[in-house]
């Protein structure tokens, strides 16, 4: 592997585990997808993407994410495309979960102790849902896992300082994000903007993670689009990122 994949340092030690994020340079598509209803559009990029992991392209599941708060367990490599779904978690080998960001953000999960792992896109909605707790709560319900175990990695996704937005995503907020006023901040126009990565590191908490395990990256997408890919910046047509981890 080389310096077209992100590494995070929290997961370094556990030599059974891969977990990555792509950046743009990763593909030679200018504008990579990974999952759609032409299937053109996304076999090359899982191929070479696969190709620099050094597995087989069919150990790459990728839900179709429409930013709810469905979580799904995998027991095997699924047969056919995981729909209505924004995050994934396994405890089998060589599945490697993945999802596709381009301002949203990615979290991933390992519990060392119980060897299990999860891939999460989160944007507001999925924030606001609480789609980080329902993946906790799955693994602990499936594979005993602990929260105080658990290892988390809050990827790169637009940030606090850019993220400006509405009234829906702030009243959102305020019902459903606990210490919503540490997430949630006014510019000088008087408009609010709303930290993503606060917003789930504190959802993470709630669910009895510890300080310690929860990395964020504070890697903005929005402000760094020589290296990411940015929906809002560039819009909605643009590429995706990659953020994907496996057991192996």
């Amino acid at each position: 592997m080389d310096n077209r994949l992100i590494f995070y340092p929290i997961f370094k030690p556990h030599k059974n585990l891969v977990a990555f994020t792509t950046v743009k340079k990763t593909f030679a598509h200018p504008a990579p997808r990974f999952t759609g209803d032409t299937p053109e559009i996304f076999i090359e990029n899982r191929e070479q993407l696969a190709s620099i992991l050094e597995i087989n392209p069919s150990q790459l599941v990728f839900p179709r994410q429409t930013h709810t708060s469905c979580v799904a367990k995998l027991s095997e490599k699924p047969k056919k495309e995981i729909k209505e779904t924004d995050a994934l978690l396994t405890n089998r080998k060589n599945i490697c979960l993945c999802v596709q960001t381009a301002d949203c953000v990615p979290v991933l999960l390992f519990d060392p102790v119980e060897n299990v792992i999860s891939a999460i896109h989160a944007g507001w909605r999925g924030t606001v849902n609480k789609i980080v707790e329902v993946a906790v709560q799955k693994m602990q319900a499936n594979y005993k896992s602990k929260p105080e175990n658990i290892l988390a990695v809050i990827g790169p996704s637009i940030g606090p300082e850019v993220y400006e937005v509405g009234r829906e995503v702030v009243e959102a907020a305020q019902k459903n994000i606990p210490q919503s006023e540490k997430t949630l901040h006014k510019n000088l126009n008087g408009k609010f903007h709303f930290n993503l990565w606060e917003a789930n590191r504190l959802l993470l908490l709630c669910h009895g993670l510890k300080t310690k395990n929860i990395s964020i990256a504070e890697e903005c997408t929005f402000t760094k689009t020589e290296k990411y890919f940015s929906a809002r910046k560039e819009g909605v047509d643009t590429g995706r990122i990659v953020t994907g981890i496996m057991l192996i």
